[in-house]
């Protein structure tokens, strides 16, 4: 069965507002868990839906611990997205992964506590696969896309989500490196990634490489000044790159053979009978699919 595309892409610090979409408005959007970042901007890109969210809402109002990310993917499924690109920023423990550099993800590892990590819960219960938690047809294109805009990039590695606000000590940067062999850390792809899974949504996940964390001889701890200015670098190459996936990506795509777009077919435990009505009716959006068939 084919669906019609309709990109959808979360831009974190550095990136709030995407360029050249036709018939462009902000949308207001309810949903079961609260207010969404912000208002969404909607339109074409070259003849493709898209819809853009501001991870952090314009201003930069939301901290990675704040951020509402179960409003945020049901919001953009009550719109039709069909694929997300995450667009966040991350320090590098890889010395060939340099600063201005973008890795295309393909594994966490998720050390974040401070946040819900999932639609579901007591009352209706459900065990999603993550096991490969990003999409590799949506990665992919991304992956093409960074090369045509001429961005170096990196196919492939292990994102470390830790809680912040701030950044790591020398001692956690040199273990998240070392012993556990992590490639790039962030503070907000999960639980985005995971919600996206139950939501059966595909995801990828660009991260944008502004600093080398903490670990590096040559380079001291993280200066937020340095940061800043390679932001600004990385938004525009990121948008860039957004504006050319409608030349990648098909307006009428089949199923993900992933299956990303299927995960929840066999995921909730909870018999019928004894599932929580306002629970389930919370999930209409982002489950209906199974729950009401």
């Amino acid at each position: 069965m084919t669906r019609e595309t309709m990109i959808g892409v979360i831009g974190g610090s550095g990136l709030y507002e995407i360029d050249g979409l036709q018939d462009a408005k902000w949308v207001e959007l309810s949903t079961p868990w609260g207010a969404p970042s912000d208002a969404i901007f909607t339109g074409t890109l070259n003849g493709l839906p898209m819809a853009f969210l501001p991870r952090h809402g314009r201003g930069h109002v939301h901290s990675p611990s704040s951020v509402p990310y179960r409003a945020n993917i049901d919001a953009l499924k009550q719109l039709g997205v069909t694929d997300i690109i995450s667009v966040s920023a991350c320090g590098s423990f890889r010395e060939e992964m340099a600063p201005g550099d973008f890795v295309v993800v393909d594994q966490f590892i998720d050390r974040t506590f401070a946040r819900e990590k999932s639609f579901f819960g007591e009352g209706c219960v459900a065990h999603v696969s993550v096991a490969h938690p990003t999409c590799s047809r949506l990665s992919e294109a991304c992956f093409e896309a960074g090369k045509a805009q001429g961005v170096k990039m990196h196919n492939g590695g292990t994102y470390l989500a830790m809680e912040g606000p701030q950044f790591s000590t020398i001692a956690e940067s040199k273990m998240y490196r070392e012993s556990w062999g992590c490639d790039v850390i962030g503070m907000t792809n999960m639980p985005e990634a995971k919600l996206a899974r139950e939501a059966e949504i595909c995801y990828a996940s660009l991260a944008m490489i502004t600093d080398y964390d903490s670990w590096h001889p040559d380079h001291g701890e993280v200066d937020i000044t340095d940061i800043i200015k390679t932001l600004m670098g990385n938004a525009d190459n990121a948008r860039g790159l957004v504006a050319r996936l409608p030349e990648i990506l098909d307006a009428k795509r089949n199923a993900c053979e992933q299956g990303c777009d299927s995960a929840l077919e066999h995921a909730i435990l909870t018999a019928p009978e004894k599932r929580d009505a306002e629970l389930v009716a919370n999930l209409n959006t982002v489950a209906g699919r199974v729950l009401n068939r």
